[in-house]
């Protein structure tokens, strides 16, 4: 009897075994499948939500580009506004100043060598200058070496309004 009851209980255990796997295999199978579904609507949630947001994009691309160049524009003209306030400022100090006879005398003296009755005025020259205004005259020197006067002819004979 007891070779009987170890075939029994054995064969009791295998075939427990044997069950207990099949319901859990089937137990997995089924959440499997509910995964399955699970994430198929998942998925066309997401495929929705991904389709709004790019449409959402795309209808405010256009408007936020628009803005962001408004906004830059209007950046611009504030600092145009604002140069234009200090080039008036500046223009409204150098109009008052110029209405003071002093000033514009200084002015006058300075730029137009403008003198006083009884003043005795002086322009001094620079030698180098004088040099160089010959060569701008095109007068050829003999102090000058003799390929200088060359290429001064050369040059010459290149522009057609001399």
């Amino acid at each position: 009897m007891a070779g009987n009851r170890d075939r029994f209980s054995t064969f009791s255990t295998a075939t427990r075994l044997k069950q207990l796997g099949e319901r859990t295999a089937a137990h997995v199978y089924r959440s499997q499948s509910r995964r399955q579904v699970r994430r198929s609507r998942l998925t066309g949630r997401a495929a929705l939500l991904v389709l709004v947001l790019c449409t959402l994009v795309v209808a405010l691309a256009y408007p936020m580009r628009q803005y962001v160049s408004q906004r830059s524009e209007i950046a611009e003209q504030q600092r145009a506004a604002a140069a234009a306030r200090d080039r008036l400022e500046r223009l409204r100090d150098e109009k008052a100043r110029w209405q003071d006879n002093a000033y514009a005398e200084q002015q006058a003296r300075k730029h137009l060598h403008f003198l006083r009755p009884g003043e005795i005025g002086y322009i001094m020259t620079d030698p180098g200058a004088q040099g160089a205004e010959r060569h701008r005259t095109g007068k050829a020197g003999s102090d000058r070496p003799w390929y200088s006067n060359v290429w001064d002819g050369v040059d010459k004979a290149d522009r057609p309004g001399d």
